[in-house]
């Protein structure tokens, strides 16, 4: 016989048979399971006094079974799993989160951690597809904000509040980011609903640059493009043609307040992560611009219950429409 997990029944029986004054063999005989099932059982459930009491063993077994389930190693699965999508960029907190919705049962992200820095040890090289490879993140200066005026500014507060709650997909937040010695750079725009990123590089960062892309993206989602968010660089002055071709607001952030389009920071933080400011972006080609921006849009995020801006930004539109 092979060894199966005892019933309570089962339990009950060994505690009277026990009592009785039966062997182990005796015992296995007479519920019908092997004498190593009956050894095993007493020797991890019984009181240090030799006392065996039904209740109580299956409550210990119960313990030990969620211990252990709890605790149980990975599987070649788990490490495929995590190996694939820490190459693709994803954080440990996201693999974890996503592996219930891919058909895995999930560990913890802790758990994927220890397994990085145990391969670094070990002389491998997971822990470099870490985003911050264990640095200090720093915070970008203020002095960003200070590039003047621009004409017919429309601050923040005139934007309407539905915005803030991020209930609705065409609220968008635009920036750009420069490459080495301020020679060309990429404009990049994100949905504040679905943190959906749409990137395009552009060869400066004059204002009529920054326009023609801005359009380029957005035109196609024109229908559901409802405001934009930007700071006060001067690659936005032609905000009033971007507004009036999208049919869409346009309004600026606070100045020293880039907290207005903290997900538009935090998404540069991630571009940067492939393309950082040293390097010089007249060696970037469009197709790497292109093969960011699906690695971010395909990415599980935990604030979407890790499902991908592209699922969730696809779907809304899909309502969207079949509502138009």
């Amino acid at each position: 016989m092979s060894y199966t997990q005892l019933t309570l029944k089962e339990r009950y029986q060994i505690e009277a048979l026990k009592k009785e004054g039966l062997s182990q063999s005796a015992i296995a005989r007479h519920i019908g399971v092997h004498r190593s099932t009956v050894c095993r059982e007493l020797k991890r459930n019984s009181s240090p006094g030799g006392e065996y009491i039904a209740e109580k063993a299956a409550i210990e077994a119960r313990l030990r079974y969620q211990y252990k389930k709890k605790n149980r190693r990975m599987s070649h699965s788990h490490i495929r799993y995590i190996r694939q999508h820490l190459q693709e960029g994803w954080s440990p907190e996201q693999i974890s989160g996503r592996m219930r919705l891919d058909g895995l049962d999930p560990v913890s992200h802790e758990t994927i951690y220890r397994y990085v820095y145990r391969d670094q040890k070990q002389g491998g090289t997971l822990y470099l597809f870490l985003r911050h490879k264990r640095k200090k993140y720093t915070r970008r200066s203020d002095n960003y904000a200070k590039r003047g005026s621009i004409k017919g500014r429309i601050g923040i507060e005139a934007r309407p509040a539905i915005v803030e709650t991020k209930r609705r997909v065409g609220d968008w937040e635009a920036d750009t980011i420069i490459g080495r010695g301020h020679h060309q750079g990429i404009v990049t725009l994100v949905d504040r609903h679905s943190k959906f990123t749409l990137m395009k590089k552009v060869t400066s960062k004059r204002a009529d640059d920054v326009t023609r892309a801005i359009l380029h993206l957005l035109e196609p989602v024109k229908a559901i493009t409802r405001t934009i968010t930007s700071d006060n660089g001067k690659e936005f002055a032609y905000h009033a043609l971007i507004s009036e071709r999208l049919k869409s607001g346009f309004f600026f952030a606070r100045p020293y307040h880039s907290c207005d389009r903290g997900l538009n920071e935090h998404t540069n933080g991630l571009i940067r992560e492939y393309f950082p400011k040293h390097k010089a972006f007249e060696e970037i080609t469009d197709k790497e611009v292109v093969a960011v921006q699906n690695r971010l849009n395909h990415r599980p995020r935990k604030v979407l219950g890790y499902k991908t801006p592209a699922e969730v930004f696809f779907a809304k539109m899909a309502v969207a429409y079949s509502v138009a």
